[in-house]
């Protein structure tokens, strides 16, 4: 089918423009809510509620309770997912990777965006798992640190690798072996996350910023410099600017770091905290640099030249979203086949030329170049081994260390 949009632009822009006249994430709202609300609203206060509720402690390690698998007989997959993560036709009325799916297969996928945001559906699934009961969906997707907490709870699935052949061959380095699920037994990245340092030519006027150390030193900068209001990509990056590992770092390397950030706001350094919403002042100037999230970069640079980003030599933080199979899913087969075809590179580009994130599959850079050479040259969507090597995760923390941390960061931040 052809575009009725110009041919000049490329997928990448159009893609960024249907998103962002209907309000959707290239709007930029779902990552808002998902990065900005990932820590604190869990943190203060949102760990003990949850507690209260009888949440028992993330403690266990075991794998979830499978139910009786009906995907021979029924011949559908129930996928919940955030809005506008996935492809659509230029009707807005189909997903063609999904349908695609469906011809060659037969297995009909109810795909829902029901998730706006990580706490919101973590309280809308509690009942149903704490009781042991089916939720009715057979793949959610969650961002790593809520992921991590409901594998701790023995709330998702093991995963059956005789189901996922080319997930298990084609998933990226990077992506492979996070602490919180090694080996990836019970989760497969949807998309991955690469906070950047973010910058307009035009209102650094020279100046060079290649470091977090830049943002947070340089006078010429001063009101000028925006952090993330998420803990875990400011932290992250301060950390890995100190010369500390994020994946291994200890109590007093995180007051540190939390020190370190405050003597910016102490000094006027730090314009404000974000969620994403650090994109109009970015592209106006009011920011010169910022801590940035490169899906949003890959859009901005589409539209503002002024616009572009760096890899500080120090490295990147990286997170993900996540496919699970909740407990008592009735169609875990079936699920299982449908994870795996993400991780074909032709439907991977597909994804990715209309998402933008990080494709976690190894193998699609010469699928998307023949949809859109310009997004398979950009290393926020495809990174090259060097950019690869420099990324980072932030490791995962106790119950006792996510309630301190982020009421540490809220009061840095004035949450």
């Amino acid at each position: 089918m052809e575009h009725h949009e110009p041919e000049r632009l490329s997928p990448v822009q159009l893609a960024a423009m249907r998103r962002s006249f209907r309000n959707g994430r290239a709007s930029l709202t779902r990552r808002s809510l998902l990065r900005a609300s990932a820590g604190g609203a869990l943190a203060v206060g949102g760990l003990g509620a949850l507690s209260g509720c009888g949440i028992p402690a993330a403690g266990k390690t075991q794998g979830g309770t499978s139910a009786e698998d009906h995907s021979a007989k029924e011949k559908t997959v129930n996928f919940s997912n955030w809005t506008e993560y996935m492809d659509v036709d230029d009707s807005e009325k189909h997903h063609p990777t999904l349908d695609a799916f469906t011809r060659r297969t037969g297995i009909k996928v109810k795909y829902t965006e029901d998730i706006n945001d990580n706490n919101e559906f973590f309280g809308k699934i509690k009942p149903q798992l704490s009781a042991g009961q089916d939720t009715g969906r057979d793949i959610i997707v969650l961002t790593d640190w809520l992921a991590a907490r409901l594998i701790r709870l023995g709330w998702v699935q093991k995963l059956d690798p005789a189901n996922l052949p080319h997930a298990y061959t084609n998933l990226s380095a990077q992506f492979r072996n996070p602490d919180w699920d090694p080996g990836r037994a019970y989760s497969y990245p949807w998309q991955g996350i690469s906070t950047v340092i973010a910058f307009n030519k035009k209102a650094l006027d020279g100046i060079e910023v290649r470091s977090v150390s830049d943002l947070l030193d340089n006078p010429k900068l001063k009101g000028r410099v925006g952090f993330l209001s998420e803990m875990r990509d400011s932290i992250g990056m301060t950390l890995l600017d100190m010369g500390k590992d994020p994946e291994k770092f200890t109590a007093d390397d995180y007051d540190a770091a939390i020190a370190r950030i405050q003597k910016g706001v102490d000094k006027g350094q730090i314009r404000r905290f974000t969620g994403n919403d650090y994109t109009s002042d970015l592209t106006k100037g009011d920011l010169a640099a910022c801590v940035a999230w490169g899906g949003d970069i890959v859009q901005l640079k589409a539209d503002s030249p002024d616009v572009d980003f760096v890899i500080p030599d120090s490295g990147y933080m990286t997170s993900t979203d996540n496919m699970l199979i909740p407990n008592k899913a009735r169609h875990k087969t079936n699920a299982e086949r449908l994870i795996d075809y993400y991780y074909e590179p032709e439907p991977a580009a597909r994804l990715a030329a209309y998402i933008n994130y990080v494709s976690p599959v190894d193998g699609v850079k010469p699928y998307l170049a023949k949809i859109d050479k310009s997004a398979a040259d950009n290393p926020l969507i495809i990174p090259d081994k060097v950019m690869a090597a420099k990324s980072h995760s932030f490791r995962a923390l106790s119950p006792k260390e996510e309630t301190a941390y982020e009421a540490k960061f809220a009061k840095l931040t004035g949450a």
